[in-house]
């Protein structure tokens, strides 16, 4: 097929060749073009190509295109996507009844529907010079200058998915198109014949980009889905490795002819947790996990085929790698108490697709590795508990083994242990008839195999397993075989190819160990190159894997800031905003208490006296705790540079004593997740039973101390879903000094554009967002006169000089955030142990520098204060300021998606559905939904009103009937309703004092030119309406 483009308006098409006529595709074409004024709306048609006019149409590429992987929209630029170079591998099953045939893809081309920017040949068709990425993750703005001259000029947009597409790493089924991404087990086991929209989600790599052509192709009539199958314009990819050898085997001994046989490996890598070795590790709440792959062998003859499938995965726990990592890695188990139900996700889903696994932990007695396998251990007792005997694990040290025995008795000892060879013979193989295609025995069950990367260790297990296996097949089919030596060595040849290709995607380099998959045997030519691989990986994972990873995450829709694109269809479309418009219908709410904190230690241990003063102010528990501290450990140079993270195990051990310790306790906290950076950490803890329904729980953080290289100052951030409510909480130790206003309005801004989360989210991509920081902002009144009127507690005047209040009044910082009223002491800087500001030779000048800042729609301030933490012989504890609390009352939605599916599907028929004699297109050329919104007459400004019309004469507006009715109507329009809190009897609560002082003060407004609205028209003339009745 071949790709035009003509102009006015920009169009692309995408058309049938001679070639592929002959081959039996219809002669037809895929036309694309951008909906009016939009970068993610497309418009499709499916045309006979003597309908398409390319007189005036340019040929885009020289090279012919061999399908389409989709739409995708990047930098307010819209592309197509196409495959400019593929080679044919071969075929997985020469003797059945369907040819299945697999092509890797090696180039791939993206064009432009939106803008002529970008049609220069040679982004799109050149040789890539360079396929390893950088380490900028903004992909769009690098700039390079490929003419020599002295402008720049700018990237193509789609650069970096065209270095990760084009790896040779990506494979599609080529004609007669079939499931490349299902097993062969999966496959046979459809009833109903191949369709483009029956695969397995886990592996299409392309999915987020193609699915809006598959939509466009579902909604086709049936003859017309036909063609655009046989046209095969739309493509499935997978990623991963495909190696397949054809051998011949000894012949039978009934006529003496080889037996000519395939053997094939298949490897899926799965998206839903896709990335980078450091970049991406363990589980997600979904119970998706890093470097997930499905592995298959394949040996196909001509009277059978068999089948053998295996998957590799990271471990399934909340785990992460952070900073430089060199050879001796450090790992976080960031959500020690949180895992449980990811992990159950993870194996339930494993159940429900195999029938039975049993997991091979093949990590060592280093310190990481133990206590990775000691949580591993953990959660499958407890998973066991609700999956029974379907789910197993045997812990096998691979290092040790190679240390005593070598290699080679890894071999040997794997295939003796009792787990292994019980579960060998209870999950079996799948075999299927070559000739008719039927199963004649199923695989029940799979192995799961991890090491730390799920590389080396792991691909050295798994061709164990799967020759093991592979025997067994043979001495049921033809016991001769089992000695032939091509047929193991193309079985270790495939393996140690497919060893390297999962490495060289998830680490950057080939597999170690494959010397002794290849050879049986371990030689010093192996032992050099995989030292040489452990230095290139260091390098590559440290200082490229980022670009890398923000280039998948814009290919698999990771990005917070992406719009999928969508093709123009009036239907769907006002199905979509309809859905929208009744978010009620399919959701729900429910209240929820956060109680967040902020306290300065100065570097001092947790105080012997009980926080409870400060954790439960109020009777009630919070369902949600976030707590910030600063300054946990001395900011010295030495704590800069390498932070001693055992004072902040020491507070964790602390909070968590004072929430179990507590009176009438009724519910159980667990600590959800914590992050350190050198003096600022942050805290956050809920209810044990809440620990299913928060997700996507991520930690970040920034430095601004010595313009972002010193961690003394800086933010850290923690965000999460709490059903489908999203949260961001911050603290910060801004730059000190009183007259530092600046710095500390520097500070705010490069946290605020400087830390992200994964995927792209920022802070502000959130719905709810609390600061809880020493912002060390001050008072800006001499020394005496802030102690004075603080003594008096006159926190008026002391507010109407406080640098923090001005810098937001000039929306200098804290744009659109709220703080509740300042109703206590300033709670900077106290004498050691007593209520005595600062006596010593500094002698500073009191001030509000903790504070609790917010911004959402759902975020209710109940109660903001300090605590008094006292004790019998020194006070306010052992630190030099007190703990500001505050205490929120938020609303979270909780959507549910199976209510908002039969809502869309009811909504979708009965648009559709037409009355006899109706036509669809009138009925859609007329679509509207009702809308709740009264019709109002258009804004008023400056320089016009809308009384002044001719269509309101002397400004009269007469009501449509809709408005009309027995609704009931209030009399006077001042009284509160029964159920507003300003009705209710006066109150000295400090909740209700609270609520009362956060109101806004309205400003009078100046009076201005426009002449007033004309009064209101005599009764004798005003139209009756229902309600003068």
């Amino acid at each position: 097929m071949y790709l035009y483009l003509s102009e006015n308006p920009r169009t692309l098409y995408l058309v049938t060749s001679s070639q592929d006529e002959r081959r039996g595709c219809p002669a037809r074409a895929l036309v694309f073009r951008a909906a009016q004024d939009s970068s993610s709306q497309a418009v499709v048609e499916f045309l006979p190509r003597d309908e398409v006019d390319l007189t005036s149409a340019v040929r885009l590429t020289s090279r012919i295109v061999k399908g389409c992987l989709g739409l995708i929209s990047i930098a307010n630029d819209m592309f197509l996507a196409v495959i400019i170079s593929a080679t044919e591998l071969g075929n997985t099953r020469p003797s059945s009844l369907t040819v299945e045939t697999v092509c890797q893809i090696h180039d791939v081309g993206f064009y432009c529907l939106t803008s002529s920017l970008w049609d220069d040949p040679s982004s799109n068709g050149d040789p890539l010079a360079n396929t390893a990425f950088g380490d900028q993750s903004d992909m769009y703005l690098r700039e390079y200058n490929a003419s020599g001259s002295s402008t720049p000029a700018p990237e193509h947009p789609c650069q970096p998915l065209r270095k990760l597409i084009s790896a040779g790493t990506f494979y599609y089924a080529s004609d007669p198109q079939w499931d490349i991404s299902s097993r062969l087990q999966r496959r046979l086991a459809r009833a109903e014949p191949w369709d483009p929209s029956t695969y397995d989600d886990r592996f299409v790599w392309n999915e987020y980009i193609v699915k809006s052509l598959l939509d466009f192709r579902e909604r086709l009539d049936p003859n017309e889905r036909a063609d655009l199958d046989r046209c095969q314009f739309i493509v499935l990819a997978i990623q991963g490795y495909v190696g397949i050898c054809t051998l011949a085997l000894p012949a039978p001994p009934t006529n003496g002819t080889p037996a000519v046989a395939t053997l094939s490996l298949i490897s899926r890598l799965g998206w839903k947790r896709a990335g980078t070795r450091f970049n991406t590790r363990g589980v997600d709440d979904d119970g998706n996990c890093a470097n997930f792959v499905e592995t298959e062998t394949l040996f196909s003859t001509d009277q059978h085929c068999y089948s053998y499938v295996q998957v590799r995965g990271s471990v399934p726990l909340f785990w992460e790698q952070q900073g430089l990592q060199t050879f001796g890695q450090r790992i976080q188990i960031t959500r020690p108490q949180a895992s449980q139900p990811a992990f159950d996700r993870h194996f339930a889903g494993l159940v429900e697709e195999y029938g039975a696994v049993h997991a091979i932990n093949l990590l060592g007695i280093k310190e990481n590795e133990a206590a990775l396998t000691a949580a591993y251990s953990r959660h499958m007792k407890s998973a066991q508990h609700v999956l029974g005997d379907s789910i197993g694990l045997t812990n096998f040290d691979f290092h040790a083994a190679v240390r005593i025995g070598g290699h080679e008795s890894v071999f040997r000892e794997i295939r003796r242990l009792e787990n292994i060879v019980d579960n060998l013979d209870r999950f079996g193989f799948a075999m299927a008839d070559a000739s008719t295609n039927e199963i004649v025995t199923e695989q029940k069950g799979v192995f799961r195999t991890n090491c730390l990367d799920c590389l080396d260790r792991t691909n050295f297990v798994q061709d164990i397993l799967s020759r093991t296996a592979l025997e067994q097949y043979l001495l049921h089919i033809r016991r001769e075989w089992i000695h032939s030596g091509s047929l193991w060595s193309n079985h270790g040849e495939l393996w140690a190819e497919n060893g390297d290709a999962l490495s060289r995607i998830y680490a950057g380099t080939g597999a170690l160990n494959t010397s002794f998959t290849r050879s049986g045997k371990r030689t010093l030519a192996g032992v050099l190159s995989d030292a040489t691989k452990s230095v290139s990986r260091a390098y590559i994972n440290n200082f490229q894997d980022k670009g890398k990873q923000a280039a998948i995450d814009m290919f698999v829709g990771n990005m917070s800031t992406q719009r999928q694109v969508t093709i123009f269809d009036p239907i769907h479309d006002s199905v979509r905003a309809e859905l929208e418009n009744r978010l009620s219908e399919y959701s729900t709410t429910k209240q929820c208490t956060i109680f967040v904190g902020t306290w300065n230690l100065n570097g001092r241990p947790p105080p012997s006296e009980s926080l409870l003063p400060w954790l439960f102010p109020r009777p009630s528990a919070p369902d949600m705790f976030a707590l910030g501290f600063q300054e946990i450990v001395p900011l010295t140079a030495q704590q800069i540079v390498q932070t001693d993270p055992e004072k902040k195990r020491l507070w964790e051990t602390k909070v968590l004593e004072t929430l179990d310790r507590r009176p009438n306790r009724k519910s159980s906290y667990i600590l959800l997740r914590s992050h350190q950076l050198v003096g600022t950490a942050l805290l956050i803890l809920v209810k044990k039973e809440l620990t299913a329904v928060i997700r996507n729980v991520e930690a970040a953080s920034h430095k601004t101390g010595l313009r972002g290289m010193s961690g003394n100052k800086g933010a850290v951030g923690i965000r999460l879903d709490y059903y489908d409510t999203s949260f961001c909480f911050l603290t910060a130790h801004f730059a000190a000094g009183h007259a530092n206003v600046a710095e500390r309005n520097a500070d705010y801004h490069t946290i605020v554009n400087g830390l992200h989360f994964l995927k792209g989210k920022t802070i502000d991509s959130h719905q709810n967002i609390i600061w809880l920081a020493d912002t060390n902002y001050r008072i800006d009144l001499d020394n005496e006169r802030v102690r004075t009127l603080a003594l008096l507690d006159d926190f008026d005047a002391l507010l109407a000089a406080d640098q923090l209040r001005r810098a937001m009044d000039e929306r200098a910082v804290f744009d659109n955030y709220q703080e509740g009223p300042l109703l206590f002491r300033p709670t900077y800087k106290y004498d050691l142990g007593t209520d005595n500001y600062d006596t010593s030779e500094k002698m500073r000048v009191p001030a509000w520098t903790d504070r609790i800042l917010f911004k959402g729609n759902n975020l209710d301030l109940a109660v903001y204060s300090r605590a008094e933490i006292k004790s019998s012989d020194h006070r306010p504890g052992n630190v030099d300021s007190f703990p500001v609390f505050a205490i929120f009352r938020a609303e979270v939605r909780i959507i549910d998606h199976v209510k908002r599916a039969a809502l869309s599907k009811l909504l979708l028929e009965s648009v559709t559905s037409t009355a006899p004699g109706e036509k669809l297109d009138e009925k859609l050329a007329g679509l509207t939904f009702a809308s709740d919104e009264p019709d109002l007459p258009p804004p008023s400004s400056e320089d016009s009103a809308w009384w002044d019309g001719l269509e309101h004469p002397n400004g009269i507006v007469v009501p449509l009937s809709s408005r009309s009715g027995t609704g009931e109507t209030s009399g006077n329009p001042f009284d509160s309703s029964s159920e507003s809190s300003l009705s209710s009897s006066p109150s000295s609560s400090e909740e209700e004092l609270y609520h009362a002082l956060q109101a806004p003060i309205t400003p009078a407004q100046p009076a201005t030119t426009r002449r007033p609205a004309p009064p209101p028209p005599p009764r004798s003339v005003r139209p009756a309406t229902d309600s003068d009745t």
